[in-house]
């Protein structure tokens, strides 16, 4: 006797109904959160749980073109990296003060310069900067910077207006003082891979006094 097999029966799933409207939707924004396509689908009728929601609609997310970068190569003195970083706080009694970390890095040697702040004011960014070049005892021809406000006073795309302490101290030691463009971190990558570096194998654990022993230490580990 021959048996015949069964046809397997799909079940209707709950996003169905929805998934030409989340594949128009994901294509015209694709950074669109899936929490958000969830709640726009809610308002039209859907009433599966969010979990759910996203594990189903993952496979509908078009897929992102990953973004080329080229590797960046430099001689021996020809470009830093500057960036601050955030540690927490410091209290002083009853006050409490941010604790900024000036990071410098050269990008041939990778040789990292790190100096604690109470804040990230030009007057501190420039007094970093001339202790990272008094530790390795020279300066590049080009230092990197984001585009904070104490660094970029205007920005129309390549027409830049630098803060005017930094263009005199950078015409005393004789560099270019170079913004990268808004948001994009990779141009300075050496420095925020640094950043990440000094975290753990610095900061992590680590018991200080004050101020100046923290320095002190930061010296010693640099």
């Amino acid at each position: 006797t021959s048996v015949t097999p069964a046809t397997p029966q799909i079940r209707a799933r709950l996003i169905d109904p929805f998934v030409d409207f989340i594949k128009e939707t994901w294509t015209s924004y694709p950074k669109l959160p899936a929490s958000r396509i969830w709640r726009m689908c809610r308002e039209r009728g859907y009433t599966g749980s969010q979990d759910h929601f996203r594990a189903l609609a993952k496979a509908l997310r078009p897929e992102r073109t990953p973004e080329a970068f080229l590797r960046l190569k430099t001689l021996p003195g020809e470009q830093g990296q500057v960036d601050w970083a955030h540690f927490g706080k410091l209290s002083f009694g009853r006050s409490e003060r941010p604790l900024m970390a000036f990071v410098a890095v050269l990008s041939w040697s990778r040789a990292i310069f790190l100096r604690f702040y109470l804040n990230q004011k030009i007057e501190n960014l420039l007094r970093g900067q001339q202790a990272a070049f008094e530790y390795w005892g020279g300066c590049p021809r080009v230092l990197l910077f984001d585009n904070p406000k104490t660094i970029v006073l205007e920005r129309i795309g390549d027409a830049i207006r630098l803060n005017p302490l930094l263009l005199n101290f950078a015409g005393c030691y004789r560099f270019e003082p170079r913004p990268v463009a808004p948001y994009r971190g990779n141009e300075k990558g050496r420095v925020e891979r640094a950043i990440r570096y000094l975290r753990h194998s610095f900061y992590l654990g680590r018991r200080f006094r004050d101020l100046e022993d923290l320095n002190a230490q930061a010296r010693n580990w640099c």
